[in-house]
């Protein structure tokens, strides 16, 4: 009996809780800003909870992956249709944030020669030429438009993979593919222009 009372408030609470993000939900749609900003901090508590028992191996990315999730709110709060609970749209956008995160990690940890050793790769050059500034259009204009483009528009405009799939009719996989070659690619060029000026 104590259980099914238990339940049946917990139930209730929740109702609650889902009645009001729906209600500020609503009016920050309408253009209610104050609504907006309420929207924002019961979303973050609820996110924050959401993904810490998600991420229990990864604690020191909750926090970052709430900030991703708010901003793809933010950017995707056009579609959400208020027939639907706030909640389930809200989640979904949080497992797709946490999946697209695994993803990034298991394709890092996979790679022989990863994405990021090859940033530093070419920042390390870059150090090496006494401050000279390397015209980046120049040497990105070298590559094929297929390594090119995911690189622009992942590692300068900050887009992520589905986005500059989404942009450039790429799978998310050949983005992924593009960028790493594309940066293997360019640090072999600034090797090799270093070696013939050392030459």
């Amino acid at each position: 009996m104590r259980d099914d009372r238990r339940s049946d408030d917990a139930a209730a609470r929740a109702d609650a809780q889902e009645a009001e993000l729906h209600r500020l939900m609503v009016a920050a749609q309408g253009g209610d800003a104050a609504a907006y900003r309420e929207l924002l901090r019961a979303v973050a508590l609820r996110l924050r909870a959401f993904l810490r028992r998600r991420m229990t191996r990864l604690p020191d990315d909750v926090e970052d992956l709430v900030q991703e999730t708010l901003l793809a709110m933010h950017n995707q709060r056009h579609t959400y249709d208020p027939s639907q609970p706030v909640t389930a749209w809200l989640h979904a956008i949080a497992r797709y944030k946490l999946v697209d995160l695994l993803r990034r990690r298991a394709r890092h940890e996979a790679l022989n020669d990863p994405i990021d050793d090859v940033d530093a790769a070419l920042l390390a050059v870059d150090a090496r030429e006494g401050g000279v500034q390397r015209d980046l259009a120049a040497l990105l204009g070298r590559l094929p438009e297929r390594q090119r483009l995911p690189i622009v528009l992942m590692k300068l405009e900050g887009l992520s993979v589905i986005e500059t799939a989404q942009r450039t009719g790429m799978s998310p996989s050949a983005v992924k593919v593009g960028v790493h070659r594309g940066l293997k690619a360019l640090a072999a060029q600034l090797r090799a222009d270093r070696a013939d000026r050392e030459s």
